[in-house]
């Protein structure tokens, strides 16, 4: 092109994010700058958009200089949007609170754009008191903030929360509304109540790919696989399946053990739906063989990946050889993932504990000592509680709650009750050298215990109890939750980093494989 004018730049910088190539638009865009041409709201936008793709906070914030500098941000809200929406998906939630706050003329875009960034960056418990202030200072809510906000519940198990904003979805008008229906499905089924997920999907006068999707998500994350498999095939009655929907049913089939059954559809995508496997879908096989015991076959399979399994992958195995106790094949993942990022705590504390259950104490605290001479930090147990709309927080061992006395009060007569049931701890679940003694009082100070005795001390009985843990549930605490369900006649809903389990009458949903 002889000549390059702004508008021909301009195109250009849009196309290439349009079509996936965000990188090439700000190579392009720095192009355009050496040239000596100003770049317009337009240019800005579209670069915004490539920064937003990478999460490229090094290119965003130069970009914002350029804004000042141009005076571009004086007329126009639309930019102003964009940069907050820059910012939350670079991860950088203060300087999008800065701009937020100030930006005069606030609309529901601008609402939008922050509730969801502190969703998507882990905070949704500011998403929700975010909310609240945009409902006092802005007014209603549109479609977009309600699904971020119904996000944010099923993140932290609000149900409460849930069926509040479920109603004022029917009072809105958006009860019909597809995108709100599916994150209706998705919050429901998180806060463990299949049974109005399907109600939701029942009563959807139009579903398109993503709700069946999401219904069959569902399924999986509540342990009913056969229920997940019986959506998929209604479904490939009126619509053809897309990677997403395969990564459901299978992720449903290795929740509920269904190996057969994840087999056939594994080879089904390429064969019937010209759909070949992506590396999410090679997750979710070695998951589902893991799971079931299969470690060698899992193993094989890698190996016939054509290209490079991602951590992902390896993380499956290590997690499969945790439940078996398989060391050899552990190392060999852990080492792996190590390779290919070597600052993810967690395949560190994953072999260690895996040693640990050996009683190989040398080659934990070897382990132990790489994470500290790289400084690594392990995330320390947490779990949520919800007790009449308010949220409580339990540590591994808290004792900054006001009720601590109580709390360990009724710990010790639940693990007295249990005991005289014939309760007997397993101790393989602490991953410390220690006397048993020692060890029995650590698994009775899991953070979990804490949040149910909480609940048990601050709820009528009968009422059934919501727990929200960052990490996976330790096979004791599973074992004494379904005890104490059956000892209190109490239902208790936990999700976990694997899955949701529903303890009543002292069994899980889960089966136990979990």
């Amino acid at each position: 092109m002889p000549k390059r004018d702004l508008t021909s730049w301009n195109s250009l910088i849009s196309g290439l994010v349009k079509n996936g190539a965000s990188s090439e638009a700000l190579g392009v865009f720095r192009r355009m700058r050496c040239c000596g041409v100003i770049a317009d709201c337009t240019t800005i936008f579209g670069v915004l958009s490539a920064c937003v793709n990478l999460a490229a906070l090094e290119h965003g914030r130069p970009i914002h200089g350029n804004v000042i500098c141009n005076n571009l941000v004086c007329y126009n809200d639309f930019l102003m949007n964009s940069l907050i929406e820059m910012y939350c998906s670079c991860n950088s939630m203060a300087e999008a609170i800065k701009l937020f706050d100030e930006f005069m003329q606030k609309d529901v875009v601008s609402w939008n754009s922050l509730i969801s960034g502190h969703v998507r960056n882990g905070d949704s418990f500011e998403s929700l008191r975010l909310f609240c202030r945009m409902f006092v200072e802005h007014g209603l809510p549109d479609q977009v903030t309600l699904v971020s906000v119904l996000g944010a519940c099923a993140e932290i198990t609000a149900l409460q929360f849930g069926i509040s904003f479920h109603a004022l979805i029917c009072k809105l008008g958006f009860g019909k509304n597809v995108m709100v229906g599916t994150a209706l499905i998705d919050m429901y089924s998180k806060c463990g109540t299949i049974l109005c997920s399907e109600l939701v999907f029942e009563e959807m006068p139009n579903k398109n790919m993503v709700s069946w999707s999401a219904m069959i998500t569902a399924y999986g994350l509540c342990g009913k696989g056969r229920e997940a498999l019986s959506t998929f095939h209604e479904m490939k009655g009126s619509i053809i399946p897309d990677e997403g929907v395969f990564t459901s049913v299978l992720s449903a089939c290795s929740h509920a053990g269904l190996v057969s059954e994840g087999k056939e559809i594994f080879h089904s995508m390429g064969k019937e739906y010209n759909c070949e496997p992506l590396q999410s879908h090679y997750s979710c096989m070695i998951d589902l063989l893991g799971r079931a015991g299969y470690l060698d076959e899992a193993y094989e399979l890698i190996q016939k990946i054509e290209v490079q399994p991602t951590s992902d992958i390896w993380a499956a195995l290590l997690s499969a050889c945790r439940l078996y106790k398989n060391i050899e094949l552990a190392e060999i993942s852990a080492h792996k993932i190590i390779e290919m990022n070597p600052d993810d705590v967690s395949s560190y504390i994953a072999l260690s504990n895996i040693y640990a259950i050996k009683k190989r104490w040398d080659d934990v605290e070897r382990v132990r000592a790489m994470v500290r001479d790289k400084k690594l930090q392990k995330e320390p147990g947490c779990s949520f509680v919800e007790v009449d709309k308010v949220f409580y927080r339990f540590m591994v061992g808290d004792k900054s709650n006001r009720q601590t006395v109580e709390i360990y009060a009724k710990l010790k007569e639940l693990s007295m009750q249990l005991q005289l049931a014939g309760y007997k701890p397993d101790l393989s679940s602490v991953f410390y050298n220690v006397e048993e003694e020692i060890m029995e009082k650590m698994l009775w100070e899991h953070s979990e215990r804490l949040a149910i005795a909480f609940a048990i001390i601050n709820t009528v009985p009968g009422t059934p109890i919501r727990i929200k843990k960052n990490l996976r549930i330790c096979d004791d605490c599973h074992t004494v939750t379904k005890l104490i369900s059956k000892l209190t006649g109490r239902e208790i809903i936990m999700r976990d980093t694997r899955r949701y389990h529903h303890f009543k009458n002292g069994s899980c949903s889960c089966g136990d494989y979990w």
